[in-house]
């Protein structure tokens, strides 16, 4: 497959998971949509994530359904992917991050705009860990993104479409077990693209984009990744 062509799947498949990702926390969050204070609020967050998930990556299968940064760079360290291909795959789940962001803000236009107090809709692009504390963010960052890519690893049809229903359950335990902390990005795109989105956006009384943050949820599923990836490659032999 043509990097056009990866570029082309990978981001359609991440805008469309930001899209919906990001819908499902808007469609709680702001004033004047059905889902606002009807609660099960982290539960609609939750499964609109996950399904958000299941929904981009099968859009994405034909350039393997990444749509995550962590994820291509574990399937690089596997040898799924050529080194080469890693920027072109990155590029297109950034950008697809910021246009799927800006795509749920013209979707809740009207909603930003009728919200009264816009100061806490930060959470909608990007997340939040309820308690700051980089260096401990860090770690919940970490484990929840060695969980998921360890099960994409080890699967031995990660790459193929029906799995990645098997994917989203796995994204949507995480959510519930692990995604208290810190709102479990495991997903450096889906943060830093639509943080980036959140910044330039017309959103009347915003919140600034807390760049102090921003690096955690980059850097600590990529380590997440790198260590799941040195698992999964010292496994078989164990086995053996």
């Amino acid at each position: 497959m043509s990097n056009i062509d990866i570029f082309i799947w990978e981001f359609l498949g991440t805008t469309v998971l930001c899209l919906l990702g990001n819908g499902s926390v808007a469609a709680v969050v702001l004033k004047n949509s059905y889902s606002h204070g009807g609660g099960g609020d982290w539960l609609i967050i939750v499964l609109g994530w996950g399904f958000g998930v299941f929904a981009g990556a099968s859009i994405a299968a034909p350039s393997g359904g990444h749509i995550n940064p962590a994820v291509t760079f574990a399937v690089a360290l596997s040898g799924g992917v050529p080194w080469s291909s890693v920027p072109v795959y990155w590029a297109a789940q950034l950008l697809g991050g910021f246009v799927g962001a800006s795509l749920c803000w013209a979707a809740f236009k009207l909603q930003f705009d009728n919200n009264g107090d816009n100061s806490g809709t930060r959470g909608i692009f990007c997340t939040n860990p309820s308690i700051p504390n980089k260096p401990w963010n860090m770690v919940t960052e970490i484990i929840a993104t060695f969980v998921l890519i360890i099960f994409v690893l080890l699967n031995p049809v990660a790459n193929a479409s029906l799995s990645f229903g098997a994917v989203t359950f796995v994204i949507i335990t995480i959510g519930f077990a692990l995604g208290g902390p810190t709102g479990y990005a495991v997903n450096p795109a889906r943060d830093l693209g639509p943080r980036l989105a959140y910044a330039v956006l017309p959103i009347p009384g915003k919140a600034g984009p807390d760049w102090g943050y921003s690096w955690v949820p980059i850097v600590a599923p990529l380590i997440g990744a790198g260590l799941a990836a040195g698992l999964a490659a010292i496994l078989p032999a164990v086995a053996a």
